[in-house]
């Protein structure tokens, strides 16, 4: 298997993913699918860039964070990005049949989409996406220690959010 392929077969397995965060950041499934398309063609452009070896998730999510910064800078903030509960159902499935779950799930989408875009952005990556300190500092060119405080903030305003009791 030559470079093209591994690095091709890596992007399309990364998909879901890549779809997901882009959902986390745009908090509309249009501008994610957008989002996740040009993405893909930075991305396929841009292959001589990444170092095989080094983390191609890592990669693509710094691309796809950078094209969402910019995109979110051309609009000038005119434009309301926030998408109605309906849409933000439809995004994913429910892995627990129940009732509950379905509302436990609600509610969570609603306090994600509620975050500041930096503390939704680790959040997203850290709890969502399993990426650690380090790889979530790298991927958004943050020091450690930023990235830590912005997910204990996070992770704190969605717990109240919901209405769970959070430890000391």
């Amino acid at each position: 298997m030559d470079q093209s392929e591994s690095f091709e077969d890596g992007l399309t397995a990364l998909l879901p993913r890549l779809r997901r965060f882009a959902h986390t950041l745009s908090r509309n499934p249009a501008d994610a699918d957008d989002l996740t398309q040009a993405t893909i063609e930075r991305g396929l452009r841009s292959q001589a860039q990444w170092e095989p070896g080094t983390r191609l998730d890592s990669w693509l999510y710094r691309i796809m964070r950078n094209l969402w910064i910019d995109t979110v800078r051309s609009r000038g903030r005119k434009e309301d990005l926030h998408a109605p509960v309906e849409q933000a159902e439809q995004i994913g499935e429910d892995p627990r049949p129940a009732i509950e779950a379905s509302i436990d799930l609600q509610k969570a989408i609603a306090a994600m989409e509620r975050l500041p875009d930096e503390q939704r952005e680790v959040v997203g990556l850290i709890l969502i996406e399993g990426f650690g300190y380090r790889e979530c500092s790298e991927i958004l060119r943050l020091p450690i220690g930023t990235v830590s405080s912005r997910l204990v903030r996070g992770r704190t305003a969605l717990l109240q959010m919901m209405g769970t009791p959070h430890g000391d």
